[in-house]
């Protein structure tokens, strides 16, 4: 990290710089990057200690030291510890200090990718496209709120060209700090959808919030927006460059779309007048979605059309993500990580489209606020219209999804259950060759334990 000694992280996070006896020099040494977990650390790193609720940091300081940091933050004064530290009044504050210094004084374009649902799968194909050309550093996993994103920023390193940084929000003035932290010269938004609503309320207060980025980009900033979301084809972006990318005529779109299967979805790619086919190893409509906007930001970073094809084919997702698992001759899908309305739509149409017999196992998705029953039940109706043969679900809310099928005399044949291991006694003995199976649900649901449990009874 160019230029963060010691002695100007003191002075950004406005703490107090306490160097060993005789080290005196040290606090002209400069931190390698930055890190929460003792686990990461490496060599010449910053140590940060977050106190949560059950673990407190600051006793992995000596074992952060022992592993090569630089220097520690402490938010009280040490005694018998064997490297410098800072003491300041938060550590979580700190953090975002040093990562909005650091930001200042990056010379590489950095791109945000905001959404109500394809964030991280986005992020992924973006980073994948721009990877043929450029040395890139991308969000890892799903770091992507007020800790995620700084230590993201920490990472950038010298030989990074660009950076492909996730932003995540819940509610009001989150995305303002993200973006004053980030400042990106880019910004992908992939839709406004229903998530958040129990602090963002409706639609238009997810617009209002997500759109706060703007306001930190600059003036000749580019944002490239969904124009098929009837939200962001309005939205105001204050003056910013736009592109949209969709599926119906946008500058950016595309046509001929094939779906294989779980294998993937092939196109053909429409790109500011010119056109090339591609295969997306991802299925579902909504990954063509991801892929425009991965293209889309190629474009204008200077790509050529073999190397944005070369990308987009290459593509993969994460655990947790739409990502497809083979067990001898099952398929899981696993999305198990995050789950809203829509990304639950689009994920069950995706099952629709497998050959065989399909199974879902659903489970709660959160903070839907006061229509939260009414937007699981209507989740039935997709299921049905997708003539999904198997549907289990778990947790108080999916209950609803479960009414919904009963009361349609659907054709689904559906079990309800309030916890994952009565489920899973059932589910296991009725999973035979050829089934596909959707496993989605909030995080909070620990639904990965499903995909295991499914891995481990047939590998």
């Amino acid at each position: 990290m160019k230029n963060m000694t010691l002695a100007h992280v003191a002075q950004v996070v406005k703490g107090q710089l306490i160097l060993p006896e005789g080290r005196e020099a040290l606090k002209n040494s400069e931190i390698q990057g930055a890190v929460n977990d003792n686990r990461k650390v490496e060599k010449d790193f910053l140590f940060i200690p977050m106190v949560g609720a059950r673990v407190d940091g600051h006793d992995f300081i000596e074992d952060a030291f022992s592993k090569g940091a630089l220097a520690s933050l402490s938010e009280r004064k040490l005694e018998n510890v064997s490297g410098p530290y800072i003491i300041v009044e938060d550590t979580k504050l700190a953090l975002k200090q040093i990562a909005t210094d650091y930001r200042m004084q990056l010379n590489i374009p950095v791109i945000g990718v905001i959404g109500s649902v394809g964030k991280t799968s986005t992020k992924e194909m973006l980073s994948s496209v721009l990877a043929t050309k450029f040395n890139v550093l991308k969000t890892e996993g799903n770091f992507n709120n007020e800790i995620g994103l700084p230590l993201t920023i920490c990472r950038i390193k010298d030989e990074h060209q660009v950076a492909v940084v996730e932003m995540g929000i819940s509610d009001f003035g989150e995305m303002h700090r993200l973006g004053d932290i980030a400042k990106p010269d880019y910004v992908v938004m992939t839709n406004i959808g229903q998530c958040h609503l129990e602090f963002l309320k409706s639609r238009d207060g997810i617009l209002q919030a997500k759109t706060e980025v703007f306001e930190h980009m600059p003036k000749n900033g580019t944002v490239i927006l969904n124009g098929d979301d009837d939200k962001l084809i309005n939205a105001d972006t204050l003056g910013l460059n736009k592109i949209f990318y969709g599926l119906n005529g946008q500058e950016v779109s595309a046509s001929d779309i094939v779906a294989e299967g779980m294998t993937g979805t092939r196109a053909v790619i429409n790109l500011f007048g010119e056109s090339f086919e591609a295969t997306i190893q991802l299925p579902g409509t909504h990954n063509v979605m991801n892929a425009l906007a991965a293209a889309a930001v190629g474009k204008v970073l200077g790509l050529s059309n073999e190397e944005i094809k070369k990308g987009l084919e290459k593509a993969s997702t994460i655990a947790g993500r739409n990502n497809v698992i083979e067990v001898r001759d099952i398929t899981i899908i696993d999305d198990c990580y995050n789950a809203n309305p829509v990304s639950m739509k689009a994920s069950i149409e995706v099952l629709g489209k497998a050959p065989g017999r399909t199974i879902a196992v659903l489970g709660d998705m959160g903070e839907l606020g006061d229509d939260e029953r009414q937007l699981h039940y209507e989740i039935g109706q997709t299921l049905e219209d997708n003539h999904i043969g198997y549907v289990f679900t778990v947790g108080d809310l999916s209950e609803e999804i479960n009414n919904s099928l009963s009361q349609k005399n659907s054709s689904c044949m559906a079990h309800h259950y309030t916890n994952v291991e009565a489920m899973l006694e059932d589910l296991l003995p009725i999973i035979r060759g050829g089934d596909t199976i959707l496993v989605k649900a909030s995080h909070f649901m620990n639904f990965s334990t499903v995909v295991e449990a499914i891995q481990t009874r047939f590998e």
